[in-house]
């Protein structure tokens, strides 16, 4: 049971600091990736919703256009409006009247602060079934959604789920220490679990503040050539290796 704690305890040192380097990889891919459609289709609005669990619901995570940013943040049941049929389904979708549509969740819209004409969702589709939702609002060229239009679609759809497996791993790293620790001692509650997980990666951040300082300047550098990436890494090197005989030379003592 202690080496799988302190392999639990590795686990989550390694997803900090992807997280620490990279910040949020998720959701600065799911930006670009509904920046990228409004431009595209010359839209007012385009968002990504994923599924959330307890409670389960279809979350809005990112938006862009003009009428974009009211969207953010919204949650709405997985089963309700354009956005939940197609999540429930798996199947795209394009309406050109969406006002008369039954399925239309109208009160959701009006909590954005905008109420759509006309709509194209596509699931966002991977094996384990479907993620979430990617949707376009209102083309200003033109009153209907066509079947190019679904097409290019499904590939930034494609694109969404692509990014949202990459970055799977850090985003459910507790939820992963916990099962791995049901499936080790399958009488621990879920509230044990929990207060084991805690307790394996309690002060991580504290234990090691230079280290996580040292992680902090390196995200900032981020921006560098690759001359200045090459120089920077140099300089690691070197001290690294100095740190490293420094270390043998007193365990000699």
């Amino acid at each position: 049971m202690d080496a799988a704690i302190a392999a639990l305890v590795a686990a989550s040192r390694r997803s900090a600091v992807g997280r620490r380097l990279q910040g949020d990889v998720e959701t600065r891919l799911l930006q670009s990736i509904v920046d990228a459609t409004v431009r595209l289709f010359d839209a007012e609005a385009a968002s990504i919703a994923l599924f959330e669990p307890d409670p389960d619901r279809l979350e809005f995570r990112v938006a862009a256009g003009e009428q974009g940013a009211g969207a953010i943040g919204l949650s709405v049941p997985p089963t309700q409006g354009i956005v939940g049929f197609v999540y429930s389904t798996g199947q795209a979708l394009a309406l050109s009247d969406v006002a008369n549509d039954p399925r239309f969740n109208r009160d959701a819209a009006e909590q954005t602060g905008y109420v759509p004409r006309s709509i194209a969702a596509a699931p966002l589709l991977d094996e384990n079934g479907t993620q979430g939702v990617l949707q376009v609002l209102d083309k200003h060229s033109s009153a209907t959604f066509s079947l190019r239009d679904m097409e290019l679609l499904a590939v930034f759809a494609r694109q969404a789920t692509v990014a949202i497996a990459a970055t799977r791993v850090q985003r459910d790293t507790a939820r992963l220490l916990r099962g791995v620790l049901a499936d080790l001692a399958p009488d621990l509650t879920d509230e044990q679990a929990e207060a084991a997980v805690s307790a394996a990666t309690q002060g991580l951040d504290a234990e090691d503040e230079p280290f996580w300082s040292l992680v902090d300047q390196i995200a900032r550098l981020r921006g560098l050539s690759d001359r200045e990436t090459s120089l920077v890494s140099a300089i690691l090197e070197t001290v690294a290796a100095h740190a490293e005989r420094t270390q043998r030379g007193r365990i000699g003592r």
